[in-house]
């Protein structure tokens, strides 16, 4: 991942639909490697940056949709949950496919978040 991605100052300079954008590729991204059974640690460091571009979007978008921002605090809450118990779910390949289809569901909420902003 390029590190300019992680640039909270060029992130913000990005409009809300962009940002969006972005979280929701994340989400895809997760979906697909999970998927795939990619390496662990590449699927850690996506969720950690789509953290990041939920704490650097929320505070612009509630200016817009309240309701919109806190839907992305819920979705923040699901990422910090899976990073939370990241050893127990990576221990158990049932949980993959858990993953797989939340970030899909996730990423396509985002996906329509982004459609009205």
């Amino acid at each position: 991942m390029n590190t300019a991605y992680l640039d909270k100052e060029h992130f913000q300079q990005n409009d809300i639909s962009t940002r969006l954008a972005h979280l929701a590729a994340h989400l895809t991204q997760i979906q697909s490697l999970t998927n795939n059974k990619a390496p662990k640690d590449k699927i850690a460091r996506l969720m950690r940056q789509s953290l990041y571009f939920i704490e650097w979007t929320v505070p612009s978008l509630v200016e817009i949709d309240v309701d919109k921002a806190a839907e992305l605090v819920d979705l923040g809450r699901t990422i910090a949950r899976w990073q939370h118990n990241w050893n127990k779910i990576c221990a158990e390949a049932k949980n993959d496919s858990e993953i797989t289809d939340t970030a899909g569901k996730l990423s396509e909420r985002v996906r329509e978040i982004r459609t009205v902003v």
